[in-house]
């Protein structure tokens, strides 16, 4: 099974939850358990929520751009940005790492990301923005076996 989706949204936090949503609806077709959904639809929120706070500040422009594909039985995902972008993405992506302090932010998003997925990779450009790459293998034949 092959398919593709693409969506973009203004960099407001009123739509990280119309994100999860989305991607959650679109993966449904392979058929996956609640713990799968529940991980994707975390790591959409994590990633759109930085792409919002980081990448624009909070800004009242912007976009957030995401991209879902499905190559049989792998999900990749794709949650881009044209903000600031991240100096440091070695730093940034450090367990308790946080940029924003002030607002009391954990520091775990990358980390959750790189925990519920396969595969985790920053792109990011000074000035240029933030592209999030995620993927996760839905490998049935493991999935489905009656016990």
């Amino acid at each position: 099974m092959n398919n593709h989706m693409k969506v973009e949204m203004s960099a407001k936090s009123e739509n990280e939850s119309f994100a999860r949503i989305v991607v959650a609806s679109f993966i449904s077709q392979l058929d996956p358990t609640v713990d799968e959904l529940t991980e994707i639809k975390t790591v959409v929120s994590e990633a759109v929520t930085n792409a919002i706070i980081h990448g624009y500040e909070d800004q009242d422009h912007g976009v957030v751009e995401l991209e879902c594909n499905i190559d049989d039985h792998e999900v990749s995902l794709k949650i881009i940005d044209y903000g600031k972008g991240i100096f440091d993405i070695d730093e940034a992506v450090e367990p308790m790492y946080t940029s924003k302090p002030e607002l009391e932010r954990s520091g775990m998003g990358f980390t959750i990301m790189e925990n519920f997925m396969d595969d985790f990779e920053v792109v990011s450009a000074k000035g240029q923005g933030t592209t999030v790459i995620l993927r996760k293998n839905f490998n049935y034949n493991e999935r489905h076996v009656l016990r």
